[in-house]
């Protein structure tokens, strides 16, 4: 047994690590095979790639990237940079992105801005140091530098969560302002004419700032807007949404708001916990949308009128326009729209004018 493993080790250089020639033996493939499977998978068949990977898995190999890259140029590495980790939205579109980058034998990297756009620039920095092949960013409120930084190294990117015909980017994602205007509009058409608005900060967020400006526009189209003291934007939680809708309801009950959009589900959320606490129910004393469509707002007691995105449909799309720049299909990302869709639901009805 000892003079097995003494000669294991000589086979491995003395080191006691497997070595790719071991792995395509066991495999009873070519050590090209074996580098083809985890670096091109998708040029070797499905039964070999997944026995290259058993016979990987079974002598505890683990390919290495940093010879990898230095051999081909490639480190098989892409990023995404998202502004948050507390909301499910992003977590489907890195979903959605790691399914697809995986399956071409790609390490995901992800980074958190916290709506910071400095350390926005300071993630993606950091991950073209480490050599990302391309980068997805939500949003196109970023310093110029991030941009020019990808530009200037040839690194294929896409915005994310935004659709823009305008934009000087290519943009993954939904017409913020087009989406907001149509839930605007459903409202108007439920006869409603005292509006409020329940949102997140538009600080450092092209996103939200197309949403105002969606209802700002539906709005003025009717000759109506929304007054200063019924805007109410802070922190994207339960807790805000309830505070809020508790000080439109202060208001004389012939002038408070009969309808109230809501940035997200969870500021919609809480405005609907809000109001059972107070004896007040929708669609009977006012109207409210969300956006997002999260899991339990179709479930509650009235369902919330909300758009529904397919956000993991945007991490897949993302993924696939990057890698087929990568692969030297196209010169660059190209635009895709995803549109959402509006669900109508018990929460937002006709408007009973007092």
């Amino acid at each position: 047994m000892a003079g097995m493993v003494a000669g294991s080790k000589r086979a491995r250089g003395g080191s006691g690590r497997v070595k790719l020639e071991e792995v395509a033996r066991k495999a009873n493939v070519s050590t090209a095979t074996v580098s083809r499977a985890f670096n091109e998978p998708d040029k070797v068949s499905e039964e070999v790639r997944q026995r290259v990977k058993d016979a990987a898995r079974a002598l505890n190999w683990i390919p290495n990237a940093a010879g990898r890259a230095l051999a081909s140029s490639r480190t098989h590495i892409a990023g995404a940079i998202i502004p948050t980790l507390d909301d499910e939205i992003f977590a489907h579109q890195i979903s959605g992105m790691q399914t697809v980058f995986s399956e071409r034998g790609f390490t995901l990297f992800l980074g958190c801005s916290n709506y910071d756009p400095d350390e926005g620039l300071r993630q993606a920095e950091a991950m073209l140091a480490r050599g990302v092949e391309a980068l997805a960013v939500v949003g196109e409120n970023h310093p110029p530098a991030l941009f020019d930084a990808l530009n200037a190294r040839g690194i294929p990117y896409v915005v994310t969560y935004s659709y823009n015909k305008l934009s000087p980017h290519p943009c993954i994602g939904f017409d913020n302002r087009a989406a907001f205007s149509r839930i605007t509009e459903h409202l108007l058409s439920l006869r409603h004419r005292r509006f409020a608005a329940i949102f997140q900060p538009d600080t450092n967020n092209d996103r939200v700032k197309e949403r105002l400006r969606g209802i700002s526009e539906a709005l003025a189209a009717a000759g109506l807007e929304i007054a200063a003291r019924d805007l109410m934007m802070g922190p994207s939680t339960l807790e805000f949404g309830a505070t809020s809708f508790a000080r439109l309801m202060t208001q004389p009950v012939d002038v408070r708001p009969t309808a109230i959009v809501c940035g997200n589900d969870n500021l919609a959320l809480g405005a609907l916990m809000a109001a059972r606490e107070s004896g007040l129910d929708a669609p009977g004393d006012f109207s409210i949308t969300g956006f997002d469509d999260l899991a339990i707002s179709s479930r509650l007691s009235p369902g919330l009128t909300t758009m529904k995105v397919d956000n993991q449909e945007i991490g897949v799309l993302a993924a696939n326009e990057l890698l087929a720049v990568i692969a030297g299909r196209q010169e660059r990302a190209q635009s895709r729209e995803v549109v959402p869709d509006l669900k109508i639901r018990d929460s937002a009805g006709e408007a009973r004018v007092r």
